[in-house]
């Protein structure tokens, strides 16, 4: 019962579609306002711009735990969606999730995630306990690099 209608939409729709329109989202959980998911790094742009849409379409899903690397069968993919490990990528030169060839990966570099991250540890040195557990739980759920 399909027409062989072909042209624009009869009609335009009024508003564009949301995901989980009708449900409250923690804050508190990845995603949220006060957790907002980690930075896309070690992609080429084809594969950085697939893992957006599952982001803002509500179909993305973050590991839990870290994935084992195609390549070094480590347990070191601590990000959603990539096969392989930073290092096995950089090493290789290759895109972590689809592990096409690129010339240039999207990201930042591993040795400049490591001197913020000495950077954070020494700026937090100083904080009460409770501040400290806080942001340490807010900023590396699995310990990220």
């Amino acid at each position: 019962m399909s027409s062989n209608r072909r042209g624009p939409p009869k009609h335009q729709n009024q508003y564009a579609w949301k995901p989980n329109a009708g449900v409250k989202i923690n804050e508190k959980e990845v995603g949220g306002k006060l957790r907002p998911y980690f930075e896309i790094t070690g992609v080429c742009q084809r594969c950085k711009e697939q893992i957006d849409w599952k982001r803002r379409y509500g179909k993305y899903k973050p590991l839990t735990e870290p994935a084992k690397c195609q390549s070094c069968s480590k347990r070191a993919v601590r990000q959603a969606y990539h096969s392989l490990c930073a290092g096995c990528a950089k090493e290789q030169n290759v895109c972590a999730k689809c592990r096409c060839r690129v010339k240039c990966v999207l990201g930042r570099d591993l040795a400049e995630v490591e001197a913020e991250q000495k950077m954070l540890e020494e700026a937090i040195k100083n904080a009460r306990e409770r501040d400290r557990r806080t942001i340490l739980r807010a900023n590396f759920p699995f310990n990220e690099n």
